[in-house]
């Protein structure tokens, strides 16, 4: 199945570059068809940590479709000449693929966060997903990732959602991948925030960008993961100099 996408590469990694309704389209009818798809959200700690590991790079490249998720990558595209149109983050696709697969009666394997989560996660999609099938749901804490694929492969929901973060969550979906033919993506911290573990940044925020200070604020411990945006820059600004000479 051909997408028509337009694709912006940045860094070695080609990002979708439309609006979130036409690629949501997208991903439903392939949903619908049984297309096995793959989806990767990459914000800028994500995009710098493939720049240096050449296996995570491979993975990600495997990838049906990449998206610019953090305003980190649309301001490099900007920088670089070549601007993406629009944000779409892995929580924005997680939410409106539940309302879609509640409407049309779909079902979901989900995998990943700490087990507190799980279960909170469990109530919030018996009370607000009524009409989706839960095809299965395990903690990210587990030894035996073959049995869970074992089960995945039993029960061929028609999505898979892993929250195990980048980048286990991406190694997980390209190994096993082709034991069902739905839609897999990587959510990182996405079930924490639908579950109410984790409060995501009021609109205002996201809306002018500034979601990363919003979480920061929140969660001072992530300093050390937002250092990394600097060095990501640095990379973008290198690439720019380099295209110009």
């Amino acid at each position: 199945m051909t997408d028509k996408l337009k694709r912006t590469a940045i860094l070695n990694i080609s990002y979708i570059n439309t609006n979130f309704n036409h690629f949501l389209n997208i991903i439903q009818e392939r949903t619908n068809d049984r297309s096995n798809t793959f989806i990767v959200t990459v914000n800028p700690e994500i995009a710098y940590y493939a720049h240096e590991h050449p296996e995570y790079q491979k993975i990600i490249s495997g990838a049906d479709f990449i998206t610019p998720d953090g305003i980190g990558i649309i301001k490099a595209s900007e920088m670089l000449n070549t601007p993406i149109q629009e944000r779409i983050t892995g929580f924005d696709i997680f939410k409106a693929m539940l309302d879609w697969g509640n409407q049309n009666h779909k079902s979901a394997y989900f995998v990943g966060a700490k087990p507190n989560v799980i279960e909170d996660l469990k109530a919030v999609l018996a009370s607000d997903y009524p009409n989706l099938k839960i095809s299965g749901m395990h903690d990210g804490y587990f030894d035996d990732e073959q049995s869970i694929a074992d089960e995945i492969k039993q029960t061929q929901p028609d999505m898979v959602f892993a929250a195990l973060g980048s980048p286990k969550q991406e190694a997980f979906i390209a190994k096993y991948r082709h034991l069902n033919n739905g839609l897999w993506i990587g959510l990182g911290g996405s079930f924490d925030v639908l579950s109410g573990n984790t409060k995501r940044a009021p609109k205002f925020w996201i809306n002018h960008h500034l979601e990363w200070l919003y979480r920061l604020i929140s969660e001072p411990s992530r300093l050390p993961r937002l250092m990394v945006i600097p060095k990501y820059l640095k990379l973008i600004r290198k690439a720019k100099k380099s295209r110009l000479g």
